[in-house]
């Protein structure tokens, strides 16, 4: 399986949940679960339009991390632990994204790359968000994850081997109306932690 992208949103994510919980509920083998999983899982990431809605996205974090995640991150001095600190952290990135995506005509593209790995409760993944100003102007963020599985839900994540192409972008490379944004036009907004 080859890099995959955001496909065209004539479906909505919850759609692409459901069909592959129905397959993945009819498999006895362990490796094969977890794998339908996984791609179940990134397919609605990708499928989902932050430009449209960040509720998507809580939707599915709802539906496939277990109460109990733990998440970490290279960086990161302390692991977030329990599913509403983890998801109060998910909606804190999301809302501004959305907004800036709706409003101010940032175009947010995503990539996934399945990573090979050899442990049988665990999945890697290589991802790709690029954010782009309506200048042109643009940030790439890459990083890997791994996700460790119980029982259909995810338990564990961990972010590593982050990277960051191109500058923060700004306010002036979005599109605002004069009566909208107002103060320095430079800040950054897109530098991502």
């Amino acid at each position: 399986m080859g890099n995959e992208s955001r496909p065209s949103n004539n479906g909505k994510p919850m759609g692409l949940i459901t069909e592959a919980t129905e397959s993945v509920s009819n498999s006895s083998d362990s490796s094969p679960t977890i794998a339908a999983s996984e791609r179940a899982l990134n397919g609605a990431i990708l499928a989902a339009e932050i430009s449209e809605s960040y509720e998507e996205y809580l939707e599915i974090f709802d539906h496939f991390y277990a109460d109990d995640i733990h998440a970490t991150a290279d960086g990161l001095q302390e692991p977030v632990v329990g599913k509403a600190a983890v998801r109060a952290r998910l909606a804190g990135f999301l809302v501004p994204l959305h907004v800036l995506a709706e409003i101010g005509g940032l175009s947010v593209s995503i990539q996934w790359s399945p990573i090979p790995g050899d442990r049988p409760h665990e999945t890697h993944s290589a991802w790709t968000l690029e954010l782009r100003g309506v200048t042109g102007a643009s940030c790439r963020v890459t990083w890997w994850s791994r996700r460790r599985w119980r029982a259909g839900h995810i338990v564990s994540e961990h972010h590593y081997n982050r990277q960051q192409i191109g500058g923060p972008l700004t306010f002036s490379d979005l599109r605002f109306s004069e009566d909208g944004m107002t103060g320095d036009t430079a800040t950054p907004f897109a530098k991502l932690q």
